[in-house]
């Protein structure tokens, strides 16, 4: 079973269905008796498309054959920014399209059995993506810093015996539509400049980073398979109270078993039904670091019971006052720049803990789902951030940049909302909110995102210096 944002939900979830076909959801993936996960991080091939329009690789079709066909690739580590890994400082402020390449051996069986789903996830790449099979288009995606996936069983099949060709283009750059936001100013002055020379002006102040940044994987499940769960807890006294909602897809009937056990692996609460509430006595609430001698309590898997309150004066964890002492963190990192690194996130958790900090924002844009899990064990509190850093140009408050936004916080909430250890949304960072169009954009931000998820407060955050140099 999966989770947005961790491992699972419930410590056992059985399904029989009657199978139709519907689009699938983004569940983190996680191996079980009925889902395998087969990692595609590594080497990579890799070329900069660095013609003057940063499109032959679409001229010329670069996604039909194999890319070492069409041109001089490179070896790219996956999952890793490109910037650093060369010494070529062209390559390192790219801008513009990227093409990887990989060819993947599918297990035989699951391209003989076509009852398995087999879906390609992408963790995240910087910002826009298309995606080809074998060449054959399956997907795309705007933005960066969060998952997106295609279910590719049916092509896979064609041809069995051909390997799996995966094709993933990536642009970086930055618009007054994109999240974050930049524009490209072209060089007109022929004097210090060759023709057609352009750069990519930001409005942050850490350094683009761009590529496949999280993990690659194929993963399979049935056809009837468990699409989404959202789980909302709260207590009374003693006893903790799950509420849950399961959906199902590839079925027209379903038929669940819903199991939740603590640490010890003894069922606590269970049911039957698609949606209900778990009813746990004697419970063990999930608390952050340093507020109590068992911090980060976890229920499987993935599930911490705790509430968040907001008074005039106080922010509420469990109806105790929680004081914020933390940090505003980054994902970035020598020669791998935004690539997920277990060993600098694991360093990271034990300075944050040696500090004694309890708290950090993800400053400026969503992290890995990896990282948010480590979070829920450890009892760490995250405000959730958006990638909506450096508003500050009156034309990036237009209904096309706002309707791009609305979907970014989708797809946020959608996979962070199970996190015991999100206490917060902040749908943007340093916005230049005293600009007339800036009232109604973040108006609806805000409450589009609170219909969400109405269990946390939803804020943006404005840069103190900033905030007085505007008056």
């Amino acid at each position: 079973m999966f989770l947005p944002g961790g491992p699972g939900v419930l410590g056992a979830l059985c399904l029989c269905a009657v199978f139709n076909t519907v689009d699938s959801g983004m569940l983190f993936p996680q191996e079980s008796s009925s889902r395998e996960v087969k990692e595609l991080n590594g080497l990579w091939d890799f070329r900069a498309d660095k013609s003057p329009n940063r499109n032959q690789g679409f001229e010329r079709a670069w996604y039909k054959s194999r890319l070492a066909e069409t041109g001089p690739v490179i070896d790219m580590p996956v999952p890793a920014s490109y910037n650093d890994i060369t010494q070529d400082p062209s390559l390192r402020d790219f801008t513009g399209w990227v093409w990887y390449e990989r060819e993947v051996v599918v297990p035989t069986r699951w391209v003989a059995d076509e009852g398995t789903r087999v879906v390609l996830r992408v963790g995240s790449a910087h910002y826009y993506s298309i995606v080809w099979v074998n060449g054959v288009k399956v997907t795309e995606h705007e933005g960066g810093h969060l998952p997106f996936e295609a279910e590719i069983g049916s092509l896979i099949r064609k041809d069995p015996t051909t390997p799996c060709r995966i094709t993933i283009a990536v642009n970086n750059t930055l618009t007054l539509k994109t999240l974050p936001p930049g524009t490209i100013q072209y060089m007109s002055d022929r004097t210090k400049y060759p023709d057609g020379f352009f750069v990519q002006n930001i409005y942050f102040d850490f350094f683009n980073y761009a590529g496949i940044h999280r993990p690659v994987l194929l993963y399979t499940t049935p056809k009837a398979y468990v699409d989404d769960i959202t789980v909302v807890t709260d207590f009374l006294d003693n006893t903790g109270l799950v509420k849950y909602t399961v959906s199902v897809q590839g079925a027209t009937t379903a038929t669940l078993k819903v199991t939740l056990m603590d640490k010890d692996r003894h069922c606590v609460a269970s049911s039957s039904d698609q949606s209900g509430v778990l009813k746990v006595v004697d419970v063990k609430l999930w608390w952050p670091y340093l507020m109590h001698e068992n911090p980060g309590y976890l229920y499987s898997f993935g599930v911490g019971i705790r509430t968040v309150n907001v008074t005039s004066t106080q922010f509420l964890i469990n109806n105790k006052p929680f004081y914020f002492h933390g940090v505003n963190k980054h994902e970035d990192s020598d020669i791998r720049g935004k690539g997920l690194d277990w060993p600098l996130i694991v360093k990271d958790f034990n300075l944050m803990k040696w500090l004694g900090a309890n708290s950090f924002r993800t400053s400026h844009y969503p992290y890995a789902e990896e990282i948010l899990q480590m979070c829920d064990r450890h009892g760490i509190v995250v405000i959730d951030e958006c990638p909506g850093v450096g508003i500050k140009d009156i034309r990036s408050f237009g209904n096309a940049s706002l309707t791009h936004h609305l979907a970014v916080m989708d797809e946020l909430v959608r996979r962070d909302k199970n996190h015991p250890s999100v206490v917060m949304w902040s749908v943007a960072n340093e916005p230049a909110a005293e600009m007339p169009p800036a009232e109604y954009y973040f108006k609806t931000l805000i409450k589009h995102t609170k219909g969400l998820d109405p269990t946390r407060p939803v804020t943006y955050i404005t840069d103190s210096n900033y905030a007085r140099d505007k008056g």
